[in-house]
């Protein structure tokens, strides 16, 4: 059900585990629904936050957090993100080790494919100080996120889905891809890169890069050579959800 402080969640009784699930640039909670619902078949609980305003994430992850402890107490948290959810929740991690058991990296966006019009990176800039909310068009689609058709169709009647952002949003995605080079060298817990082999948005060779820095004795990398970018509602999505049951089991 959806909660109106911004989340969703997916419950179990006597769950083995939990999951905070968080979206990225653009999407919305919704995303989630063939995981949670995966993974509560194997007694798992996922809370999915919903933000669609990126300055908003860390404070709600911190607050859906407490929410989790205090609902499922002595039970190990686990922080996943895809693409912008990723980069936010592996600095988060790096800052504050001790608040989850591991992370996972769905398409971690480190770095982007994707580029603007030359002429927008000036209005962007002149935007940061004359009109930091002023909103860019973002140059994708749905069909670069999925090869899923039905799920494409699905995105596009989405409201929620969203191809624009305030140019405080695009200047903080930057500064938080310069920061993840340097939080890897202090990054802990355990952690799994889940790759997208023909990512069409971020770039997973940079992925591969931040990864061998990962100061984290306990990390896997993985990568799915014909998969896009949206692991959790691509073609093949079972299969990641495999691979992620069998990291959690050895993890809880």
């Amino acid at each position: 059900m959806d909660i109106e402080i911004g989340y969703r969640q997916w419950i179990v009784p006597e769950p083995i585990a939990v999951f905070l699930l968080v979206h990225g640039l653009g999407a919305n909670n919704e995303r989630w629904e063939a995981m949670a619902d995966f993974f509560a078949d194997k007694r798992i609980s996922s809370y999915a936050i919903y933000c669609p305003n990126p300055e908003d994430y860390n404070g709600n992850i911190l607050r859906l957090r407490e929410t989790i402890v205090k609902n499922n107490p002595a039970k190990k948290i686990f922080l996943i993100g895809e693409s912008l959810g990723a980069i936010i929740s592996f600095l988060l991690v790096s800052r504050h080790p001790a608040l989850f058991d591991g992370l996972v990296c769905l398409s971690p966006a480190f770095s982007s494919k994707l580029k603007l019009p030359p002429a927008d990176y000036l209005k962007i800039l002149m935007s940061l100080i004359y009109d930091p909310k002023r909103e860019f068009n973002l140059p994708f689609d749905s069909t670069m996120c999925t090869r899923d058709i039905a799920y494409r169709t699905k995105m596009e009647a989405d409201q929620r889905e969203s191809r624009r952002a305030s140019s405080r949003s695009i200047a903080g995605v930057f500064l938080y891809q310069i920061l993840a080079s340097f939080s890897a060298k202090v990054m802990t817990p355990p952690v799994l890169f889940l790759l997208a082999g023909d990512d069409k948005i971020a770039d997973s060779a940079r992925s591969a890069v931040i990864f061998k820095r990962l100061r984290a004795k306990d990390k896997t990398l993985i990568e799915y050579s014909s998969m896009y970018h949206s692991l959790s509602v691509e073609l093949g999505k079972e299969q990641v959800f495999d691979d992620l049951m069998k990291w959690t089991e050895k993890r809880i």
